[in-house]
């Protein structure tokens, strides 16, 4: 068997641009308020935005609806579990999103856990090291145009027939050492979840362990996810902290109960946490626990937001990924990412990459008639039913219904201002593109 080329994808945020990153959880249901997220988070100047998958949306499918709606930010499966689909199934959706974004796209996976790996999956998670050494190997040698490594007598190893273009970054979230190492090893980037803030030199002393393994060695970046926590004073930031870690600490099986306690020391702190929330109710972070919630989020007041966000960046992180929290109003959602937006201002007082006057830091360009003109007309139907609030005639004239997805018409209107055509532009081209609409 001819061993794939495992060389890291050199590829980096670029110097001078936003080190910040938003996202959402697995936890997340409504896949139009993540739509909607991650069109503010362009909007504000974060570099990229993350879906996770869990038990809910497809991680996949959801950015592939986001990438339609933005041009400039960074997208990332952060993360894709190496249990829910075979390494040619994730190498072809990221293959996919790699075009389908314009070269914006990031391939984040993952070992997840243990309930929704058995729970959902119907999977026995065990080896979870090998099984993300395995997977990343493939995926890595089918995103390369090599063939899936197979030790199997009999059987003709195929390569992907429509490989990306552009390379696509991979990203590992890894939380034990062993894991950590094979970031280093194997990954563009580590993606550590709840990892103390203090303890960020540790995780990349495991790193460099890692990257002497690597056939070519290469630095690998280090991107923290970090649960958002902020509110309008302390006390709605300490509810929120709060209820971040009663989440992970008991819903989401052993491993982040046993890292904050064992690895991290903070047995005393969670044991507090756990006591104040022994009764129900809404959340409560004791003073006890207050230390713990410092370490592992980012907490504060809506003016102390942009400190805490850089605290993590002085800490040592390349770049820090916010992740918003579960259960709250999506107004207030958009609240805390505009109070943590001056933060992803990029370093060195350069305007930002997402500013519209500024070319895009990765490969991803403006969207062409050209290229509209190869899809199916669901590619561009949002700006499409946007410029409709206000311009319907034309296009019933040419026999396209008019509608709007979205109950916000000021939003829609900003997809309109934000997809970059102007009406006149458009109109001219769905009248080229009318003729042969329906055999599409």
């Amino acid at each position: 068997m001819t061993l794939p080329d495992t060389t890291q994808t050199t590829g980096r945020w670029p110097a001078g641009a936003s080190r910040v990153g938003a996202g959402v959880t697995p936890f997340q249901t409504d896949a139009e308020a993540t739509i909607r997220l991650a069109v503010g988070a362009e909007e504000l100047g974060y570099a990229r935005f993350g879906t996770a998958e869990g038990w809910t949306n497809d991680a996949v499918v959801m950015l592939t609806q986001i990438a339609g709606v933005t041009s400039r930010i960074g997208l990332v499966t952060a993360v894709l579990p190496v249990w829910s689909r075979t390494p040619a199934a994730i190498a072809m959706a990221a293959a996919g999103l790699q075009r389908a974004s314009e070269g914006r796209f990031a391939l984040g996976l993952g070992a997840s856990s243990p309930p929704l790996v058995e729970g959902l999956h119907g999977l026995t998670w065990d080896q979870p090291v090998g099984r993300m050494r395995a997977t990343l190997v493939a995926v890595r040698a089918l995103l390369g145009g090599a063939r899936l490594p197979l030790d199997r007598r009999g059987v003709r190893a195929l390569r992907l027939g429509a490989p990306p273009e552009q390379p696509v970054p991979i990203i590992l979230a890894a939380l034990a050492p062993a894991s950590v190492r094979l970031a280093g090893e194997l990954a563009d980037q580590w993606l550590p979840f709840l990892w103390a803030r203090s303890r960020l030199a540790d995780g990349r002393a495991l790193l460099v362990e890692g990257e002497a393994l690597a056939e070519v060695p290469a630095a690998t970046g280090l991107t923290a996810s970090v649960p958002l926590a902020i509110g309008e004073d302390e006390a709605a930031a300490r509810q929120i902290a709060a209820g971040w870690l009663l989440a992970y600490l008991t819903r989401m099986g052993p491993l982040y109960p046993r890292m904050l306690r064992d690895h991290f020391g903070f047995a005393d702190e969670v044991d507090a946490l756990l006591g104040a929330n022994e009764g129900g109710g809404p959340p409560q972070l004791p003073s006890a626990a207050e230390g713990l919630a410092r370490e592992v989020t980012v907490m504060g007041s809506y003016d102390e937001a942009p400190d805490a966000v850089r605290a993590w960046l002085e800490a040592g992180a390349d770049e820090i990924d916010l992740v918003l929290p579960l259960g709250l109003p999506e107004e207030q959602l958009h609240e805390m990412l505009e109070a943590a937006a001056p933060a992803a201002a990029p370093r060195g007082g350069e305007q930002s990459s997402s500013s519209a006057e500024v070319s895009s830091p990765r490969p991803c360009g403006g969207r062409t008639a050209s290229g509209r003109a190869q899809a199916d007309g669901s590619r561009f139907s949002l700006a499409l039913e946007a410029m409709a609030l206000a311009h319907a005639a034309p296009f019933h004239e040419m026999g396209y219904r008019v509608s709007c997805p979205y109950r916000d018409r000021q939003l829609a209107l900003l997809l309109l201002a934000h997809s970059g055509s102007r009406l006149c532009s458009t109109v001219q081209l769905l009248r080229r593109l009318t003729p042969w609409r329906h055999a599409l």
